[in-house]
């Protein structure tokens, strides 16, 4: 497993250049994005981080859809970031999105937001695949989440039901970007449900080409 430093100068190696043309070539094969951002739950007034936020594609679009809420963005890239800050000017949106560069595994509301309270939701849209420390990655973000907060991810799964030629055209396109998805994820994903006592659902998309679950904390 990469070292915490180590996995933030690979992903600046990796998006130093890619950074410009991300949002258009990642559209094609990041799917589920939209439908993750139209099914949460997100009500006035509330906190919502995504963690591994890239270009910051995702919090614009929600931001603008919720206006009257605050969205925060970590990512382990400086060079991403770079793109996300000029994207969110851009929008107009400096106020009401705040980004950061951060670990997901070292993630504390307090310290990295400086915010008096955790978080009403997190969630991970196509990043827990490129994040080494996956689990710790949750563990985190299910902790610093609020009474009744939701955990969403949409990531890529086991394409089962897909193609073998496809699935192994997938996974060795994935892999040159070092992404890796982890098949303990989803035999993870109740373990973590039933420890906090909390509710899980998940969705599988597109032929189980990806999936989408929620996990929600229990008062």
């Amino acid at each position: 497993m990469e070292t915490t430093s180590n996995h933030a100068l690979l992903m600046d190696r990796i998006y130093r250049f890619q950074r410009y043309i991300y949002d258009l070539t990642r559209k094609y094969y990041l799917l589920g994005r939209d439908r993750l951002i139209r099914q949460m739950r997100i009500e006035p007034g509330e906190r919502i981080l995504e963690i591994g936020c890239g270009t910051a594609r995702n919090l614009i679009l929600m931001a603008r859809r919720h206006p009257q809420v605050r969205f925060y963005g970590l990512d382990a890239s400086k060079e991403m970031l770079i793109t996300a800050e000029a994207k969110v000017k851009r929008a107009g949106l400096e106020d009401r999105i705040a980004l950061r560069q951060c670990l997901a595994e070292e993630l504390d509301a307090k310290k990295t937001f400086d915010l008096d309270a955790p978080f009403d939701g997190i969630f991970f849209s196509y990043s827990l695949s490129m994040i080494p420390a996956w689990k710790e990655a949750l563990q985190t973000a299910f902790e610093q989440l609020q009474p009744d907060g939701k955990l969403a991810i949409v990531d890529f799964c086991d394409q089962q039901d897909l193609p073998r030629w496809f699935r192994k055209i997938l996974a060795a396109w994935l892999f040159w970007f070092h992404v890796r998805r982890d098949p303990a994820l989803l035999n993870f994903l109740p373990i973590l449900s039933n420890r906090e006592q909390a509710k899980l659902q998940i969705e599988y998309l597109y032929k189980r080409y990806a999936f989408m679950a929620t996990i929600t904390k229990q008062n």
